[in-house]
């Protein structure tokens, strides 16, 4: 590990615990990050920022305090012990309205070093390989003339952390992601209308190389996205009335992440999101006892798991990755905590769920890789399994959740009515809407491994001031009975 980004860390620690602190932890973050696209044949976009930064968190009597600068090359020990000092006077300042101290959970100090697992370094691809790479995935949406945007970008991100802490940690950590997608848009018939590819936003993203952006083949599913956007400006609306709902993959990767990720945050529960996010209708009286699901879901928490983009060997105070059950075959299990929340909760550990937006925000509790657990289906049989009317939606276009993460309602890009035990005609805008719990109770089969992929978020906002964390779901298409759909067929 780089000698003096952590002597600057265990500076800024000392000096902290020299002006006052109980307990004190410093991040040296260094931040690369690559953005391009390429849209309708031409570049659209090409960034490249970079940060590098310290900050220093403390606690003085219960009361938290922070400080937080950007370094250079030249960063001298005048910039680490400036920072403890101030991280220090400001719990000071504030200690005066602690209330009752929180109590942490304990935590073994660590002297380890971890790396995101790669094939090829994505910043070592040359800029020409990756510019050729998405224009021929551009040029193969071209051939409507309904077609109005077509467009294909990759990203890599690369952070290197330095820790240190009061209580004897050490840790130093290298985080790659890579990955991308493409997306075209037709105007036709008054109708506008996207189809993406893998997934909707931005794409897919994965913890490792560039190998993940060669994986996805961009440029082989450029046709069928194109055509399916172009058929849904004349295909009818998807059908108001309750029925049958297959989710694919990518959809429900979202329905994760809402319904159950920002729910199971401790801190929104007892609260600390309300000002900005909402809260939780997953208090802790039902913890251990609620139906969250119907016995086929299963939801785990795994920031240890290939591939996760909070995968990862510690969070942000020193804690040790690790895998926990959320929901366990539909029974409520366990929240996402940070230690001072698992010490609210008397928990003996964090579940290592804290983390913060590079080195200028101290660290919230925010989800980690949540995935629902295959079942046994092939997606085949699945479909077979339904009944005429059934609709099987993929892919988010829009969607809104209530304060309580209680009330949803999403509206997908694409549908399929299913006919004869197969995907029949196309629909647009399927919009379904439910209450969580009665959801995901619904739920009554899940494909198996082989449909099973691990979907990136790569832009997922929190806390207030706003921080920005990225994460991955897993999942697998999966069914639910007796859903609402809405919409008008004449819209």
């Amino acid at each position: 590990m780089a000698k003096h980004e952590m002597q600057l860390a265990e500076l800024a620690v000392r000096e902290a615990v020299r002006h006052g602190a109980d307990y004190a932890d410093a991040r040296v973050n260094h931040l690369s990050v690559e953005d391009l696209v390429v849209r309708n044949g031409r570049l659209g976009s090409a960034e490249a920022p970079e940060e590098h930064g310290l900050g220093v968190r403390v606690t003085i009597g219960g009361a938290p305090g922070f400080a937080a600068a950007p370094i250079g090359a030249g960063a001298d020990d005048a910039t680490a012990r400036d920072l403890g000092r101030r991280a220090a006077e400001s719990a000071k300042a504030l200690s005066a309205a602690v209330a009752k101290a929180p109590s942490f959970a304990p935590l073994d100090a660590a002297e380890a070093s971890w790396a995101t697992p790669y094939e090829i370094d994505p910043f070592a691809v040359p800029l020409s390989d990756k510019l050729d790479l998405l224009r021929i995935a551009e040029a193969s949406m071209e051939g409507s003339d309904a077609t109005v945007v077509r467009e294909a970008r990759c990203g890599s991100r690369r952070e290197e952390q330095w820790q240190a802490s009061s209580e004897g940690a050490r840790l130093h950590q290298v985080l790659l992601r890579t990955g991308g997608g493409m997306s075209t848009t037709a105007a036709a018939h008054g109708q506008v209308q996207r189809r993406s590819y893998p997934a909707s936003f931005e794409g897919n993203y994965k913890s490792g190389g560039w190998e993940h952006v060669l994986a996805m083949d961009l440029a082989a599913h450029g046709e069928r996205v194109r055509d399916e956007s172009v058929a849904l400006c004349a295909a009818p609306a998807c059908p108001s009335g309750t029925r049958t709902l297959v989710l694919g993959g990518s959809q429900l990767m979202l329905q994760i992440h809402e319904s159950v990720g920002h729910p199971n945050e401790l801190d929104r529960v007892f609260g600390h999101e309300v000002d900005l996010a909402g809260s939780s209708f997953a208090t802790t009286e039902l913890l251990e006892g609620f139906r969250y699901g119907s016995e086929h879901v299963n939801l785990v928490a795994d920031s240890t798991i290939e591939g996760g983009l909070d995968t990862r060997g510690f969070d942000d105070e020193c804690a040790p990755s690790k895998r926990f059950p959320v929901v366990e075959k539909g029974v409520f299990r366990g929240y996402h905590t940070s230690r001072e929340w698992a010490g609210r909760l008397g928990e003996s550990e964090s579940r290592a769920t804290a983390r913060a937006e590079g080195y200028f925000h101290p660290p919230i509790v925010r989800i980690t890789n949540l995935s629902l657990m295959p079942g046994d289906w092939r997606f085949d049989d699945l479909i077979a399994d339904c009944e005429d009317g059934a609709i099987f939606a993929d892919t988010v276009k829009m969607w809104s959740i209530d304060q309580r993460r209680l009330n949803f309602q999403f509206t997908c890009e694409v549908a399929w009515e299913i006919q004869g035990g197969k995907l029949g005609r196309l629909l647009r805008n399927p919009t379904y809407q439910g209450t969580t719990p009665e959801f995901w109770r619904s739920c009554d089969a899940v494909c198996g491994p082989e449909e099973w992929e691990l979907w990136g978020v790569v832009n997922c906002g929190k806390g207030n001031p706003m921080q920005v964390a990225e994460m991955s779901h897993g999942a697998a298409p999966a069914r639910f009975r007796n859903v609402a759909f809405v919409g008008s067929e004449s819209e």
